[in-house]
């Protein structure tokens, strides 16, 4: 007699020896089965042992030619075959899966930003999709996505190319800074005036920062500079040093001990971050997930959050990231 859904004690169901049930099935006998799968004969006769214990019954009747099903083998045949094809399905979407999220993209931001901002969210992104490889682009200039230069640029200025998807992140604050040391030899200003009678840390060809005190109400020119370099990195290094004063976007104070702001109201324009792909990103699924990691967890570290592994249902590219 068949048993019945009752009898049959399943608790520890496992698929392998469904797999096992079925290879010895259509092979018609154990050492088929193991050819089939690839196994030894005897971890194959353990497995459907196991099954048959599990459901209280024999499966196959041995014979000298091979093994016959039982009535209850031919009962659950179906079944177990519905189960075989599910999980080959299932296979099949992990392995599209995996393909989807395989694959190299190519990041450009400035020196500052890949030494400070993004070292720690690329390390997260690697936690949460091994499969995607990095290439980080340290480099002020700004690539042309266009071109293809790069996959993805994060960048302090709104693109002027109408067919680049761009995302505005957040305004991150510039703010007055010097070594404890400085301060301790020259005093600290107490308003933005004083600023004029320290030694003050610039840049040289770039105007950057002029432009932005000059907006602030500051008339400082580059002839008030005691030190200049373009160097992002060694400007840091400078204030570090104990050099003077100069102006860093916010987060870099972490990364330079010692380094302490100075005059919080000075109205210094805020630095927009702006996250920049090409259009076809919706063809590229590597690009599409990076992008949207990146716009979920920059935002995070410069509010001063640690970056977290996302899944991707977490940020989306929405039309208000189109350029007009």
């Amino acid at each position: 007699m068949t048993p019945t859904p009752n009898d049959l004690r399943l608790d520890d169901f496992d698929w392998t020896l469904v797999r096992s049930f079925l290879a010895v099935l259509d092979a018609g006998s154990l050492s088929g089965g193991a050819k089939r799968l690839g196994a030894h004969q005897p971890t194959l006769s353990r497995q459907v042992a196991l099954l048959e214990a599990q459901l209280g019954a024999p499966l196959f009747e041995r014979t000298g030619r091979g093994a016959a099903p039982t009535a209850l083998a031919l009962a659950i045949a179906d079944d177990a075959r519905a189960m075989q094809e599910g999980a080959e399905r299932l296979r099949h979407r992990l392995t599209r899966a995996r393909a989807e999220t395989t694959g190299d993209v190519r990041i450009t931001t400035s020196q500052v930003a890949a030494s400070y901002l993004l070292p720690p969210i690329l390390t997260a992104l690697q936690v949460a999709e091994p499969g995607i490889r990095v290439e980080l682009v340290a480099s002020n200039a700004l690539s042309n996505l266009l071109r293809r230069e790069a996959d993805i640029a994060v960048r302090m200025a709104r693109p002027a190319q109408g067919s680049l998807v761009a995302r505005k992140l957040a305004d991150i604050p510039i703010v007055a800074c010097a070594h404890v040391d400085y301060l301790a030899r020259a005093g600290t200003p107490q308003a933005p005036g004083d600023l004029l009678r320290h030694r003050l840390v610039g840049y040289d060809r770039d105007e950057t920062m002029v432009r932005g005190l000059a907006a602030g109400g500051l008339p400082i020119t580059r002839e008030h500079f005691s030190l200049m370099t373009d160097d992002q990195l060694a400007y840091g290094r400078l204030l570090a040093a104990g050099a003077g004063i100069g102006f860093v976007a916010g987060y870099n104070l972490a990364f330079l001990p010692g380094v302490m702001r100075i005059l919080p109201n000075l109205p210094i324009p805020p630095l927009p971050c702006w996250l920049v792909t090409h259009r076809e990103i919706h063809g590229n699924p590597i690009v599409r997930r990076t992008f949207d990691f990146l716009a979920e967890q920059i935002p995070r570290v410069l509010a001063g959050a640690g970056p977290v592994p996302c899944h991707q249902d977490g940020a989306k590219l929405s039309r208000e990231d189109h350029l007009p």
